[in-house]
């Protein structure tokens, strides 16, 4: 019974999005998504660097990026099949060699710097 459940939302709802999914951990990307606030709707920008992208089996990607604001580090979950996510811009290509970088949590300074793809 759950499983038809899912399967009717994801194919309803999730399976039709598109939006750009170019982008590879290290990246440094901003996010456009969608915030409904009682009978407003305005668009809100995250901008940071991707820790890691994770895939399920059921199709659906995750994705964490992660910000420094005003010296606290902030972090969010995105689905990428989202249907509040309006766009996905990327700024800048990063050059990692692992997958999941969350040994960049405790990096701060120059040492938080990830090297640019020219």
């Amino acid at each position: 019974m759950k499983e038809k459940i899912i399967n009717y939302v994801f194919n309803k709802y999730i399976k039709n999005i598109k939006i750009n999914d170019k982008f590879k951990t290290g990246d440094t990307i901003t996010i456009h998504y969608n915030i409904k606030e009682l009978e407003k709707n305005r668009i809100q920008l995250f901008k940071g660097i991707v820790i890691q992208k994770k895939y399920n089996k059921k199709g659906i990607t995750t994705f964490t990026v992660r910000k420094i604001s005003d010296n606290i580090g902030v972090e969010r979950i995105f689905m990428l099949n989202s249907p509040f996510l309006k766009k996905i811009e990327i700024n800048k290509k990063g050059k990692v060699k692992r997958s999941k970088i969350f040994y960049f949590r405790k990096l701060k300074g120059k040492k938080a710097k990830i090297k640019e793809i020219k």
